[in-house]
């Protein structure tokens, strides 16, 4: 429905009309791609700003329905939200470690016995690449690869093992803490 046919008479009545023409599905939008109410709200008086601004400058494409118009821009308002603030977010969440030399994190008995069960090679590759922070060239060379990209191939086959070792490990734990 174009803005014009309903014909508001103050710009307090447009926005009241765009919010209850687009905000439920901006809002079902946002919460399919995993946000919040309260996001959903500020994207949406975003894009209304935005709306209104290209409105009122003459930017807008007038054979696009106002109500879709305004849907694309919160849309493209919460896709840019969300990359944005992913990696902020997940950075957010994980603990503030200060590590000296004298002060290194514990690793749980669990998580190392996991590493001896994927073989020594497997546990000596891990350990010189996490613990020791040797790059590819180095692992390759202290291991006897071909290059970097054999030193990657096989760091990420060891990672396997370990996964797959706990996977099987965790669906019968008797066998394991025995």
């Amino acid at each position: 429905m174009v803005i014009e046919q309903i014909k508001p008479q103050t710009q307090e009545e447009l926005f009241v009309k765009l919010y209850e023409m687009a905000f439920p599905q901006v809002a079902g939008f946002i919460h399919k791609m995993g946000g919040s109410f309260d996001e959903a709200k500020d994207i949406f008086q975003d894009g209304l700003v935005i709306y209104y601004e290209k409105r009122i400058g003459g930017n807008t494409l007038t054979t696009v329905d106002d109500k879709a118009y305004l849907l694309g821009i919160c849309r493209h308002l919460w896709y840019k939200y969300y990359h944005e603030n992913k990696l902020k977010q997940a950075l957010e969440h994980t603990p503030d470690l200060k590590l000296t030399e004298e002060h290194t994190p514990k690793v749980s008995e669990d998580i190392l016995r996991f590493v001896e069960l994927s073989g020594k090679k497997c546990l000596d590759l891990l350990k010189a690449f996490y613990y020791d922070k040797l790059n590819m060239k180095e692992l390759a060379t202290r291991f006897g690869f071909s290059g970097e990209r054999s030193a990657t191939v096989q760091k990420y086959k060891c990672l396997e093992k370990v996964r797959i070792t706990i996977r099987d490990k965790s669906l019968n734990k008797e066998d394991f803490y025995e």
